[in-house]
């Protein structure tokens, strides 16, 4: 599925320059800054969230978790959750995981976190798996109006010895749009016999 026409053309009719990324299939923040060579900070990784009784889109650095408690105190909202796929996929009328980083299209506001302002450009979710885009992260907060916070908070992941999925950024891995995928992994501990 190529990068929706909608995109192109909110990209062109705003004068954004951008670039359009084809890549090999991914599904995860993580695989798309391998397959394209990027640092993961230089990754938006794009979540639907519902504050009180609205929808929103949040772009966070790809290193990052979203922090609802922060979110929550930027939106000034009581209660912020993270719908499921199915209720993303109803307010967004689309296939689960495939959401862009454009909420303009869905006629949601954007809350953009502040840490993706320290890349100059960034790559974002175009709703497809197997292209995205480029574009000056300014860019991207100026034409979707975006409200701008500290909503993140960096991920503390440890490196996992002999786990082929940590590799390949297979199994459990940072979502790169989606809802519902941002819980804390569990950590667990092997214990050594002692002989």
């Amino acid at each position: 599925m190529p990068t929706p026409k909608k995109i192109l053309s909110y990209l062109n009719a705003n004068k954004i320059k951008h670039e359009i990324l084809k890549h090999k299939k991914v599904f995860t923040a993580y695989d798309a800054a391998q397959t394209l060579g990027e640092d993961i900070k230089k990754i938006a990784k794009t979540l639907l969230v519902k504050a009180d009784k609205d929808y929103y889109i949040v772009s966070v650095p790809a290193n990052m978790n979203l922090d609802i408690k922060k979110l929550g105190a930027a939106l000034k909202a009581k209660k912020v959750s993270i719908p499921n796929e199915k209720d993303m996929a109803k307010v967004c009328k689309i296939k689960p995981g495939a959401m862009s980083a454009f909420g303009s299209l869905y006629k949601l506001p954007v809350v953009l976190d502040k840490g993706l302002l320290k890349a100059k450009d960034a790559v974002f979710s175009t709703g497809d798996f197997m292209e995205s885009v480029r574009l000056k992260v300014k860019d991207y907060a100026d034409v979707e109006g975006a409200i701008l916070g500290n909503v993140g908070v960096v991920r503390k992941v440890k490196p996992q010895k002999n786990n082929p999925s940590a590799s390949s950024g297979r199994g459990k891995a940072i979502p790169r749009c989606g809802s519902g995928q941002e819980k804390q992994k569990s950590k667990t501990t092997k214990k050594k016999k002692k002989k």
